[in-house]
């Protein structure tokens, strides 16, 4: 029995296997037969594996009879199964836009017979067929919603929740939408049981369960690599553009110029989105009057780049470019090298951080950046604060009102008015559970393993008071993204890339390199300028291509 289809299962009604007739839709006849134009019709045997887990560049199947299991092992290798197409629906999710490794097996049940559509095929089926491709897009990316909010994909993470490298992990695989559970040490009773199956002791942890193998607190790329995320990158190949970093800006930039006929590759070293990727909401981007996430919609960003054919590579930084060189040579951090005739940098801006003692023992331990759902639930019904006036900081403070005893907002200046939305700060003002401190600064940490209390002091009357908090969320700005380009571009006097103006507007001072976005010099701090940035530096680009070719 199919258990999102068993009549005991009791779904919640936002959860996507409770909306089968989009998450596992039966395509009418019609569509079918066109999509049959674009493959071949097979007959399989009982329990032939169609795709394994762990299997690269997969194809796409349409079921004509009989059926197909979808199988999912949990972190212990056991089988079980998630769902069975029947005629009329389709196999796969979202890794069928990329090189990345299923998360799934596919077997044959009597009597099977399917369309198969190889994986060049079906790129240019979803261009070809615009409504079918939007049936498959929409159940793709409900699929992974569900296994998500499920944790399928026979990936756990053991580790006491309020350790930074727990925090570190789940972070990277959450913004990654890789599904998986989270198993605390601190409070599950099933703990000591994973840790006794793989011969775990309390030093070793956090560590990650997958496919049988235990990763003990591994590195981003080390992770990414065993997760199948990582994608090879051949350094002879030279693209069209590379675009450093996966923020709005980014992947605008990415989206428009793949859209385009541009051999596109993307370098991202945590997740897409950048840091708008982290806000809980994003309430004045137009087109969405009800609000988005920040993962949500970097997630379908994403999902379009690669439905146009651009390569992502995350887990990767970018940590030189040889910028004399024609096609230009970027340098990984891992060692490894692309080559590409046109450069987007993208690479934003990393966070600021308070000069405090403690502060750096306490990153990841208390002290946070993001306010998401993760770091909500290790600070419920305790007191924070949000150090910072702007909107994220504003976003941050809402989102955390709902299940924090209270929050508390620090700010130097004397108020929001001058960097804050007047829609958040008139919400800030209306809740009971939300408290503005005007010329405040953090003036002292207290903490050992995690962040139990921190003092503010008013700057005017020199006034301390002292809290014990669940977590400190800084949002004060941030420095650009700019040491890996060494001296090969011009900077102002901040770091941010310096670029032009008129035709060659986002032109950096080295023809065929450009800057969009937060890390651009004069650049509007906004999602909505970010990706305006992002399509419009395509038209830039096609032009110092032309050049190229005369």
């Amino acid at each position: 029995m199919n258990q999102h289809d068993s009549p005991a299962a009791a779904l919640d009604p936002s959860d996507p296997y409770a909306r089968a007739e989009q998450t596992f839709p039966i395509l009418a006849a019609d569509m079918a037969e066109r999509v049959t134009a674009f493959g071949t019709v097979e007959e399989i045997p009982e329990g032939a594996l169609l795709f394994r887990r762990g299997d690269r560049s997969v194809d796409f199947f349409l079921c004509l009879q009989g059926a197909i299991e979808i199988v999912d092992g949990d972190a212990e290798g056991r089988d079980h199964i998630v769902h069975v197409h029947r005629p009329g629906q389709f196999s796969g999710e979202l890794d069928l836009f990329n090189d990345r490794k299923v998360l799934v097996t596919g077997r044959a049940t009597p009597g099977t017979r399917v369309v198969r559509v190889e994986r060049a095929a079906f790129r240019r089926m979803i261009v070809a067929e615009p409504d079918i491709g939007e049936i498959v897009m929409r159940a793709f990316i409900l699929r992974r919603v569900g296994m998500l909010l499920h944790g399928e994909a026979g990936v756990a993470l053991i580790g006491p929740a309020h350790s930074s490298d727990t925090a570190r992990i789940e972070t990277f695989l959450s913004r990654n939408a890789l599904p998986h559970r989270r198993i605390d040490t601190e409070t599950d009773a099933d703990a000591a049981g994973f840790l006794d199956c793989f011969a775990l002791t309390e030093a070793d942890l956090p560590v990650v369960i997958a496919e049988g193998k235990a990763l003990r607190n591994p590195g981003i790329a080390e992770l990414a690599d065993a997760l199948g995320l990582a994608t090879e990158v051949d350094p002879e190949h030279v693209h069209d553009v590379a675009v450093v970093g996966a923020g709005p800006a980014g992947l605008a930039a990415a989206v428009y110029a793949a859209s385009e006929g541009l051999d596109t590759i993307v370098i991202e070293s945590i997740a897409p989105g950048g840091q708008a990727g982290t806000s809980s909401k994003i309430e004045n981007y137009l087109g969405f009057p009800t609000g988005i996430s920040g993962q949500a919609l970097a997630g379908r960003a994403q999902v379009q780049a690669q439905k146009f054919g651009a390569r992502l590579l995350v887990s990767r930084s970018a940590s030189g470019i040889d910028c004399d060189a024609r096609p230009f040579v970027i340098r990984l951090d891992d060692g490894a090298s692309l080559k590409a005739h046109a450069v987007v940098v993208a690479t934003g801006a990393r966070y600021r951080k308070l000069d405090l003692p403690l502060y750096a023992e306490l990153e990841g331990n208390g002290i946070y950046y993001a306010a998401t759902a993760m770091e909500a639930g290790l600070c419920a019904s305790q007191e924070v604060v949000v150090v910072g006036g702007g909107n994220s900081a504003g976003q941050a403070a809402i989102f955390l009102a709902r299940t924090s005893a209270h929050v508390h907002i620090l700010v130097r200046g004397p108020g929001l008015a001058a960097t804050m939305s007047s829609y958040l700060i008139d919400r800030i003002e209306a809740s009971d559970r939300i408290t503005l401190h005007p010329y405040s600064e953090v003036s002292e940490l207290e903490g050992d393993t995690h962040l139990h209390a921190l003092a503010w002091t008013d700057r005017q009357t020199g006034e301390r008071r002292r809290h014990e908090v669940g977590a400190l969320f800084v949002m004060i700005g941030a420095q650009p993204n700019t040491d890996w380009l060494g001296d090969c571009l011009a900077l102002n006097g901040a770091g941010f890339v310096k670029t032009g103006s008129g035709e060659t507007f986002f032109c950096s001072t080295r023809p065929g390199i450009f800057a969009v976005g937060d890390v651009r010099a004069g650049s509007v701090k906004r999602v909505a300028s970010g990706v305006g940035e992002g399509s419009v530096v395509v038209s830039s680009i096609h032009r110092y291509l032309e050049s190229l070719e005369q």
